[in-house]
């Protein structure tokens, strides 16, 4: 089965396709994104301006103050010329938390990336800040989008179905482009479909031409545009003209470029951004009503689009309480046709009645009992039909398998193992916050599942023989169960080999995201402000049991061979280019992950260790400086001989002054407010009687110096004396005139260097 859904694609193609098109979506979404945030940062007093977004986002500064100008809230920023790596993360650390505080998942989003500019990762938190801030906020406003919200913010990422077994083949969607981005593409389907009749499926190609954002700005200007004339104009015309009408006409920035969306693939994150802005200048529904018309004459095309919020209610309670009735009918009438007595065909046949009804229902009931609110809980009317609706779920299934034990030895007992190889195929994992619950639970479900499934091929062929004889031992099995049971049988033997492949993979994957928070969470714990000397060799000691006892490294590198061997196994057995994307996705953003996060980690001891020293340094000379300056303020009313004298070694405190102020403006810039508010307070107290003595005495720093340069220019003065006095002597010393005498006395001159 694997080799019929293969492809002749290959991974490395894949991943070239990939990467091109990721680079080209970055391009356009850091543009795009740089002027929201620039249009945003403008109402900022003073204003700031972001130029390069991976880089002005490291230090967090301009991301707090952002989330200051959207929230309307003032939140604590480390700033200044002085600022380090520390400072940047805590920053950062401030926005996460104040993200999560308003219960906004950040996903595989960390301090630490953001600090390094990771583009893909600052896009995503600046994708999931434009969400929730604009999009969401001003689709769930309109009263008549109302109906397309759900139980959870649309930023809270939701996990995939992964876990599913047999692997879904299906691209799973999350709620972060889920709810605001149906609302808003129904809100343009409505708005340009009424105008002109133009299909807008998506966030897409559908904008390519540029007159879906024409049909936009005609439904709130109707005066702005000459619709006729867009439709005979090009791509590019017709982009250039609307975005300026836009930016002159209705005041919404102009956050995209025709060049942007005039491609084989826009970016549809872009395309969101832009378009939401138009929600804030379409005509009011509220208001519609003081123009003598009803709602349904606003929206004709979706009548149920434009209900309010009461009365949607209203709906979806009679909606559910009708569904409640038939649920509990649905039950009765199985209770009574198990009771029933009657033979094994037909109360096959009676089951396979109920089933098909159930199944018809399942789906709209799935539907009607999703949570309606944020907190995820179900109203008193949607908790009813659950109750009734699990009862009836698990009467239909008790019934199946009684069904199946009842046939005669060994049939029954191979229909009891095939529902629950079936079960365990189908059965979905809950994914758990912790990761390595997650992985714990995968492993034990794993170690059942292999138990179960290795009976496979014996029971089997005791099926195979069962159904070639349409009998066992001589008694007839009723066709539909057998049939229904051989097309079970496959599945299950279809399967099962590749759930097993696919289960130990995701124990690995959760294994490998434990690691990887684990080192994050103790990132967190250790790149803080420090406290004293004390605390901070806490931390260095927690840090080597962690990392250099346990051998974590070598942990995580070991656990990521054996993850990326079954990685590869697993893509290969299932054969589809979806599935295998999606874990080269993985295994790509994990790799670049923890290449950043093991060099932070890797920096830790020698952070600690030099916030260490510099406690040793400072209390050392702090100690020793304290002793000399009492000495000192006493021989200022000595003698000039005795000060002369105890001041001779003055440079040596100058560079022990120097040496505590360096150590303490480490300390105060690297630990916590109330440990930097004691060194500045202990040296302001210290440099103060510094200065004061130093005016005293600073011409004595020198004396030494003085001493020798005096020596030295009296040994000089020695020299230059006795050379004149010998070079006067030979020069008037009588000398008898031969060659060889001058010879020799310019020899002995110049040795002498009188020459």
């Amino acid at each position: 089965m694997a080799s019929s859904r293969a492809t002749s694609r290959s991974p490395r193609d894949i991943a070239n396709v990939m990467q091109r098109l990721q680079d080209e979506q970055e391009i356009v979404q850091k543009r795009t994104f740089t002027k929201w945030i620039n249009s945003h940062l403008a109402k900022r007093k003073p204003p700031m301006v972001v130029d390069d977004l991976f880089e002005d986002m490291k230090d967090g500064v301009k991301l707090l103050a952002l989330l200051e100008v959207l929230s309307g809230q003032k939140l604590p920023c480390e700033q200044g010329r002085r600022m380090k790596r520390i400072h940047a993360v805590a920053n950062i650390g401030t926005a996460l938390k104040f993200l999560e505080g308003r219960k906004i998942k950040l996903v595989n989003i960390n301090s630490m990336d953001i600090a390094d500019g990771r583009p893909s990762i600052v896009l995503g938190l600046m994708w999931t800040i434009i969400l929730y801030f604009q999009i969401e906020e001003l689709t769930s406003n309109l009263p008549q989008l109302q109906s397309l919200s759900s139980s959870a913010s649309s930023v809270d990422s939701i996990v995939s179905s992964e876990t599913a077994s047999p692997p879904s083949k299906r691209k799973v969607a999350t709620k972060i482009q889920g709810n605001a981005k149906k609302a808003l593409l129904k809100w343009v389907q409505y708005t340009a479909g009424k105008q002109i009749g133009i299909e807008v499926k998506d966030f897409g190609r559908s904008w390519r031409s540029g007159v879906a954002f024409h049909s936009v700005i005609h439904a709130i200007r109707p005066e702005l545009v000459d619709l006729e004339k867009v439709k005979g104009r090009s791509n590019r015309e017709n982009l250039e003209d609307a975005f300026t009408i836009a930016e002159t006409q209705l005041g919404i920035p102009r956050l995209l470029d025709p060049e942007d969306v005039d491609v084989d693939k826009p970016d549809e994150k872009s395309i969101m951004t832009y378009v939401a802005q138009f929600l804030k200048h379409y005509p009011d529904v509220h208001n519609a009503g003081s123009d003598g018309l009803e709602t349904d004459e606003i929206l004709p095309v979706f009548p149920s689009f434009a209900i309010s919020i009461q009365s949607f209610k209203r709906e979806d309670r009679l909606i559910l309480k009708e569904m409640k009735v038939w649920i509990e009918q649905f039950e009765r009438d199985l209770t009574r046709a198990q009771m029933t007595e009657s033979n094994l065909q037909d109360k096959y046949q009676s089951f396979k009645h109920f089933r098909v009804q159930y199944e018809i229902k399942r789906k709209q009931i799935e539907h009607l009992i999703q949570p309606l609110h944020r907190d995820g809980k179900l109203s008193l009317d949607q908790a009813l039909v659950k109750q009734s609706w699990d009862r009836v779920s698990s009467r239909l299934f008790d019934w199946h398998i009684q069904l199946d034990k009842s046939l005669p030895a060994p049939l029954g007992t191979i229909g009891a193992w095939l529902y629950r190889a079936e079960v365990a195929l189908r059965e979905e994992i809950t994914i758990q916050q912790v990761h390595e619950e997650t992985a714990n639970t995968i492993q034990r479900k794993l170690e059942q599942h292999k138990d179960l499934l290795q009976n496979t091929d014996a029971h089997k062929r005791a099926f195979h023989e069962i159904y070639r004889t349409r009998s066992v031992n001589g008694i007839p099995v009723p066709p539909d169960q057998l049939e229904d049971m051989a097309e079970r049988f496959h599945f299950v033997s279809s399967t099962s080999e590749l759930h097993l492949m696919k289960m130990e993979f995701l124990e690995l994957k959760y294994r490998l995201l434990s690691l990887l928070v684990l080192a994050e969470s103790k990132l967190k714990s250790w790149i803080i402000k420090y406290g004293r000397r004390e605390s901070v060799e806490l931390l260095l000691q927690n840090y080597i049991s962690f990392i250099e006892n346990s051998k974590f490294f070598e942990q995580y590198e070991v656990t990521y061979q054996i993850l990326k061997q079954t990685a590869e196994m697993y893509v290969k057995a299932d054969g589809s280019v979806e599935e295998a994307e999606n874990v080269m996705k993985f295994m790509n953003e994990t790799t670049a992950q923890w290449r950043n996060l093991s060099v932070e980690v890797r920096s830790v001891r020698s952070m600690l260790e030099e916030v260490i020293s510099n406690w040793d340094r400072y209390g050392n000379t702090v100690a020793s400086l304290q002793a000399w300056l009492e000495d000192a303020e006493k021989m200022l009313s000595q003698s000039e001989t005795a000060k002369k004298d105890f001041f001779r070694n003055l440079p040596h405190w100058i560079q022990q002054h120097t040496a505590m102020n360096e150590a303490g403006n480490f300390l105060i810039e690297t630990c916590d407010e109330m440990v930097s508010r004691d060194l500045k307070q202990q040296l302001l107290l210290l440099n103060g009687r510094w200065r004061e003595l130093f005016m005293e005495v600073k011409q004595y720093a020198r004396a030494d110096e003085m001493d020798r340069m005096k020596k030295e220019y009296t040994d000089c003065v020695t020299i230059l004396s006795g050379f004149t006095t010998e070079a006067h002597r030979k020069f008037s010393e009588p000398l008898e005139v031969s060659f060889i005498n001058i010879k020799l006395l310019i020899q002995d001159l110049e040795v002498r260097g009188f020459w």
